[in-house]
């Protein structure tokens, strides 16, 4: 992306000045949420491969036959830094935002310079939202539900291998 900002996040905007003058204690941050295990749900079929082992420290995300290696963006930090400042993304790579909870999420295209498709997908990895994003856009993409994760790719690449509301993936996390 990108930028993740959670709403939350966005409402903080409003009151960093404040926050600047008067002391806080709140202390509360998103942590790290957990990713589920390495060969995470989605049935299997005869026709699809057993999934291979995900590079360390991404993701394969899995559609039927088609597979995204995804970069995994987890910690606060790297889901709102996303995919700013790249200048191209290779088809069949993106990266894989993991929330630590499903709620609805907002992203935007700032500092992005490469055009996104966005994949939001609840806890099961099933997709409930997807949308096209412009590169260097500050319009807001919300999720039309809550999400657990969300996927972006080169624009056009869901499109392109069928990918739509209603599909699940399958999920192979690399170690490290």
């Amino acid at each position: 992306m990108t930028s993740y900002r959670s709403r939350r996040a966005l409402g903080r905007l409003w009151v960093v000045g404040a926050a600047l003058l008067l002391p806080t204690g709140c202390g509360a941050g998103e942590g790290t949420p957990p990713m589920p295990p390495p060969a995470a749900t989605g049935p299997a079929t005869a026709t699809q491969p057993p999934p291979a082992a995900a590079p360390a420290g991404k993701a394969l995300v899995i559609f039927g036959r088609d597979t995204v290696v995804a970069e995994v963006a987890r910690t606060p930090e790297e889901r709102e830094k996303g995919l700013m400042y790249r200048t191209d993304l290779p088809a069949g790579t993106g990266m894989l935002f993991v929330f630590p909870d499903e709620q609805y999420h907002t992203f935007w295209m700032s500092n992005t310079f490469v055009p996104l498709d966005i994949a939001f997908l609840d806890s099961e990895l099933r997709v409930i939202d997807i949308q096209q994003m412009e590169a260097g856009s500050t319009d807001y993409h919300d999720s039309k539900g809550p999400a657990m994760y969300a996927l972006e790719v080169p624009r056009g690449w869901l499109a392109a291998h069928g990918v739509r509301v209603g599909n699940r993936a399958r999920l192979v996390v690399g170690a490290g």
